[in-house]
């Protein structure tokens, strides 16, 4: 690839790396060991979005991960421990969004088309990133895509109710949300959720052919389809959102399926590449046991 345009002012970015290819960005997302959606990571993500939008030498946006296993496993859990830049972005939020759906919404208006190239596992705020991309392609045999939030005790907090009752309609959201699987690629583009499976192995080809393709367009073409196609902002959708997951949030099983998670393995590779069962495990343990089923 060429040398990247962005490289002086991306320099101070720590948890993701640039590269741009004529008029194709790809941005690596970096964060050991799970990708996590830390603070850091939204904070950077979003100086440099907006930087983005006024730079005309930039068509298509691709994102993908430094590791092949996780995309984004999630939003970080000990994103209690940054709160004073989580103020910070806070502070900067559309009027109506929280900082998470913030996230999404510098995506859906990029004025760039971003495009996900998914070979791993996006759960919970990896699975609203990908949601919140204009278009995701996905490796057939290894990607997977779940919203985990119900076995933590919350929903979707980022977004992701919005964006599946968009894609996939009612029906499937529900399905999604409550049930908290990780579903394979082929599944999640039947459902519309992403756009393709592709195999793993031509993965890479087809994103980079799509990507030039687009941005190789003739002037005015890829600004005009996204004027036409633009996102509306679900703002009463997000608000009842996040009201919904603060109440979830504030109670004690919630409380203790994220703090005891994390002593139990999540956040380390071997504990995500299960994550779901890790949760489900400690939710039958919280189940009351039934006395009649004890011996005298």
């Amino acid at each position: 690839m060429a040398e990247s345009r962005l490289s002086a002012d991306a320099a101070h970015f720590t948890t993701f790396q640039t590269e741009q290819d004529g008029r194709v960005l790809y941005i690596t997302l970096n964060n050991p060991p799970v990708n996590a959606l830390s603070v850091v990571m939204m904070s950077e993500l979003r100086d440099l979005m907006l930087a983005l939008r006024e730079n005309d030498s930039v068509a298509v946006i691709v994102f993908d991960s430094a590791n092949p296993e996780f995309f984004i496993a999630h939003v970080d859990m000990n994103i209690g421990d940054q709160m004073d830049i989580l103020g910070q972005l806070a502070s900067k939020a559309p009027e109506g969004v929280n900082v998470f759906q913030a996230v999404g919404e510098l995506l859906r208006q990029q004025p760039q088309v971003t495009v996900v190239k998914l070979k791993g596992i996006a759960r919970g705020g990896g699975a609203e990133f990908i949601a919140a991309a204009d278009m995701t392609f996905a490796a057939r045999e290894t990607a997977r895509i779940g919203q985990i939030e119900a076995l933590m005790g919350i929903i979707p907090s980022g977004g992701g109710t919005q964006y599946l009752l968009e894609r996939v309609g009612r029906n499937r959201a529900l399905e999604l949300v409550l049930t908290g699987d990780a579903v394979e690629a082929d599944v999640a583009a039947s459902y519309g959720w992403i756009n393709r499976a592709i195999p793993a192995n031509d993965l890479d080809a087809f994103v980079d052919r799509l990507a030039h393709n687009i941005a190789d367009l003739p002037e005015g073409v890829l600004a005009a389809a996204k004027r036409i196609f633009a996102p509306l902002t679900p703002l009463r959708g997000y608000e009842q959102e996040e009201t919904e997951w603060g109440a979830l949030f504030g109670l004690p099983a919630a409380r203790h399926l994220i703090g005891d998670s994390l002593e139990r393995g999540a956040q380390t590779i071997d504990g995500e590449r299960d994550l779901e069962g890790l949760l489900r495990g400690m939710n039958k343990e919280s189940q009351p046991h039934d006395s009649s089923e004890q011996q005298p």
